[in-house]
């Protein structure tokens, strides 16, 4: 047996670590470890047998003796650590699906440790396409422990490297199976890997996978988005390409240099671009010119429903964008948040594609923005900011500036608020004269009367303020009030932008300084001629020129940078005699100075005949030629230049002053208008208080008015009722009559048709009014008391007086005197008639009619009192 192990040593490498035993190979694989691990180089003999015949590699991995096979995939890794990306090239194709097999669900948790190891290294030395998508088909095994491992190692690769070197698109494709497995471990790492993904892709992931979800899958990766909503993704491990990059980027920009961080991976790319014109219906372009609104809304949510898609092909739009700014302006507001909702999916479908169409949708979109409505407001919002991620700030600028002077409130409001956001979201900070025209458009509506616009344009500021700096915005906001002031502080503390404006680069007068103390003036000019000083004959003149140029204004640095004039130095050179303060170091002094001293220049030059230092001095951008002037020409000269300086002090300080004055005066006009604005604001408030109360006390007219036309309304229903009734109770009355007796019924129709006065009863009665009405019925009570036979035989007279007639005079009626007194004659007659020939029954019926007449008169006073009574209130 000792025999036999000896000759398995002696044997080669190569045919040891394909030995039937598996001891021979365990102990192979790991002399190959040693032989790795002892190389000194890539190129060594120990990888040629390995490199020449790398399918051994897959024996190997999935060898059948677990031992042994933990052993050989240590032995893969060292191979790939030492053999660098040519082994991990060679050996690929062999050992993915054997360790994706055999390897990552070993029960040994170093086998599957050292498996994952190997499959992260195959990733830095070279690219992680290859190796993802040879484990994607795993995700479809029959095993769920293998698919369950794929899952986890798929994992492990993007939190190593992140989504931004992985490409992703091929995983989230298979999410949707992942989460619909049977297995619960399956689903378990497939929530783990969305929930890595989420990190690096945020929402833009979701329209590929989300909506196949089950709403119960959904609800637990929305809570578990929530909690890593606000983690930035990092790359935790570097490609052997990105590590050299890294090293030769820290080397040139030395150890101060940082890294940028992390930002959140586009998910744009990840999409096929979906074809949408041939989904567009033939009807399409009828209906959304319908006269009905309905018919245009159904067209418009068909559009959003094809539009809604994460990328969209890029053809041509034209018409259809035409079409959308039209609808903007459609007197239906469903119709107007469709078309913005529309807008928006295609800005986001089209990206840069979309910035052609700007112009044509931007204007009437911002100029729908006066609907108070706020569903309208914010489908409109989010359309403009689409339009703005397709563009750039430089392109929204001028039209958005234009809106801030709108005259609708409404308007000034939300475009304010489009270009907080716009500042917040853009990745270029803008350029100096777009940050004046910001700065001065904005700070006019920080005077606004209304507040909420007052408030966006301190926030504008502040967020501006973040992107630029204070040093920059403190220009801008000099004329401002403390109040104003320490509002756009506040916002500016909070303020969260992606862009950052770069530092300015070092004066040229700095460098120039330090260039003077270290004495290495020819490197520095080989390096920045401009930033060069060729020093005179004399010397000593010249040493303190730097500590000058520092002193000036920063104008006057960027200046002398900006217009590269030699004779722009020279008064920085003669203010040493006659010093001035920094304040009168202005571009229009030099300007001037440089226009004065520039025919001097030459005839001096040629005097002292510098030869070589005068090429030298020609080159450089700010080399004074004054040091080549005549010694007896300084004095004219410095005298000349200082009255010129003087002259111009006194100008700047009369205009200083006439500026001071002026601003008193604006100050003082500003004060008085602030006043006027809250007297008229209080006389505004107390119109609309008196107008609040004309306006109450119209109605509460207007209600008694409307309770008054009801109440009568009310009391001629009733008095056409009682009308009715006392037509009802004649009919009864002359019916009632007429069957009892015949006297009485000829009696009751000769009162009811004989004239009375050269007039009909009824009439008379009806127009005599309560008094006529009393006579009849004392009349007929009268007639209707029981007398005996012996009293009716003899001679019997009714007089007035007896009966209870009233005088005739206290009566308006058109009746004469002598139809009443035919009418009482008559009245005798058949009075007497009656009275003769009636038997004992017939009274009974007359007493029982002048009952009924009593209460019918009763009835009618009463009702005619009411109306009197009404008629006077």
């Amino acid at each position: 047996m000792a025999d036999a192990e000896e000759d398995y040593s002696s044997l080669p490498l190569t045919e040891r670590a394909t030995h039937k035993i598996w001891k021979v190979r365990k102990q192979a694989y790991e002399d190959i470890t040693k032989d790795f691990e002892k190389s000194g180089s890539e190129s060594d003999v120990c990888f040629k047998p390995w490199l020449n015949d790398p399918s051994v590699w897959k024996s190997i991995v999935a060898d059948a003796n677990v031992a042994a096979q933990q052993e050989g995939i240590n032995a893969l890794y060292a191979f790939l650590q030492f053999g660098g990306p040519n082994a991990g090239n060679r050996s690929r194709p062999y050992t993915i699906s054997s360790l994706a097999e055999k390897g990552i669900v070993s029960t040994k948790a170093a086998t599957k440790s050292r498996s994952i190891d190997v499959l992260l290294l195959y990733i830095e030395l070279d690219t992680p396409s290859p190796i993802v998508d040879e484990l994607v088909p795993f995700l479809s095994h029959k095993m769920p422990k293998v698919v369950a491992a794929t899952t986890n190692v798929l994992y492990t690769i993007y939190k190593e490297f992140g989504a931004k070197t992985v490409n992703p698109k091929p995983v989230l494709q298979f999410l949707p199976k992942l989460f619909a497995h049977g297995d619960k471990n399956v689903r378990a790492e497939a929530v783990n890997l969305t929930v890595e993904l989420y990190k690096w892709l945020k929402d833009g992931m979701k329209p590929m996978f989300f909506n196949d979800l089950k709403p119960v899958q959904q609800k637990e990766l929305d809570e578990a988005f929530e909690k890593v909503k606000n983690e930035t993704a990092k790359q935790m491990r570097l490609l052997r390409s990105q590590q050299v990059a890294a090293a030769e980027s820290s080397a040139g920009h030395g150890d101060d240099s940082e890294a940028e961080p992390e930002g959140e991976t586009d998910a744009f790319d990840l999409f096929e671009p979906v074809d949408v014109s041939s989904k567009i219906p033939k009807d399409f372009w009828e209906q959304i010119n319908s006269t009905k609104w309905k018919d245009r809304k159904e067209s418009l949510d068909v559009l959003y429903g094809i539009l809604n898609v994460p990328r969209i092909k890029e053809e041509d739009f034209n018409e259809l964008v035409r079409l959308l700014a039209k609808s903007m302006k459609d007197a239906n507001i469903t119709v107007v948040i469709v078309a913005a909702n529309c807008v928006e999916c295609l800005a986001k479908g089209l990206r840069r594609g979309f910035a052609k169409y700007r112009s044509a949708v931007f204007l009437p979109i911002a100029e729908r923005l006066k609907e108070k409505k706020q569903t309208v407001t914010d489908a409109l919002s989010a359309a403009l900011d689409g339009v703005f991620d397709s563009t750039s700030l430089t392109d929204i600028l001028e039209d958005t500036m234009e809106l801030l002077k709108n005259k609708n409130p409404q308007v000034k409001l939300e475009s304010l608020r489009f270009l907080i956001r716009s500042l917040r979201n853009t990745r270029i900070a803008p350029a100096k004269n777009e940050v004046k025209v910001i700065s001065d458009n904005v700070t006019k509506l920080l005077a606004d009367t209304l507040e909420a616009t007052r408030t966006a344009a301190a926030e504008a500021m502040g967020t501006l303020m973040k992107i630029m700096g204070e040093r920059a915005m403190n220009p801008f906001l000099d004329g401002l009030d403390d109040i104003r002031k320490s509002k756009i502080k506040e916002f500016f503390e909070t303020a969260q932008v992606k862009a950052k404006d770069k530092p300015p680069a070092p004066s040229v007068a700095m460098s120039m300084a330090t260039t003077a103390k270290q004495g290495v003036k020819k490197k520095v000019a080989a390096k920045n001629p401009s930033s060069q000083i060729q020093p005179s004959r004399a010397g000593a003149p010249n040493t303190n020129r730097p500590s000058v140029e520092e002193t000036s204004s920063p104008s006057k640095r960027v200046s002398s940078v900006t217009k590269p004039l030699a004779p722009k130095q020279q008064p920085s050179r003669l203010s040493k005699k006659t010093p001035l303060p920094p304040a009168i170091a202005s571009p229009t002094r030099a300007a001037a100075q440089i226009e004065e001293n520039v025919p001097h220049n030459p005839p001096v030059a040629s005097k002292f005949g510098l030869g070589s230092r005068g090429g030298l001095t020609a080159r450089t951008l700010q080399a004074p030629h004054s040091h080549s002037k005549p010694v007896e020409g300084l004095k004219s000269i410095d005298l000349q230049s200082s009255n010129i300086e003087r002259a111009e002090l006194e100008r700047l300080r009369l205009e200083k002053e006439t500026w001071l004055t002026e601003t008193v005066g604006y100050r003082v006009e500003k004060e008085k208008l602030l006043q006027e604005l809250s007297e008229i604001r209080l006389q505004n408030v107390q119109l609309i208080e008196e107008h609040t109360r004309d306006v109450l006390s119209i109605k509460a007219k207007e209600t008694q008015l409307l309770r008054l036309r009801s109440d009568i309304q009310t009391a001629e229903e009733s008095v056409e009722k009682k009308q009715r009734e006392i037509d009802r109770l004649k009919r009864e009355l002359a019916r009632f009559s007429r069957a009892s007796s015949p006297s009485a019924s000829d009696f009751a129709d000769t009162i009811a048709t004989e004239p009375y006065g050269g007039y009909p009863r009824e009439r008379t009665t009806s127009a005599s009014g309560i008094s006529s009405t009393g006579e009849h019925s004392q009349r007929m009570s009268a007639l209707s008391r029981p007398r005996n036979r012996s009293s009716l035989a003899g001679s019997y007279t009714i007089d007035d007086s007896q009966i209870g007639y009233p005088s005739r005079e206290g009566i308006r009626s058109p009746i004469s005197e002598s139809g009443a007194s035919k009418d009482k004659s008559q009245q005798h007659k058949i009075d007497g008639d009656v009275r003769i020939g009636d038997p004992t029954d017939p009274n009974e019926n007359w007493k029982r009619a002048a009952q009924v007449t009593s209460q019918l008169k009763m009835r009618i006073e009463q009702m005619k009192a009411r109306q009197h009574m009404r008629g006077v209130s």
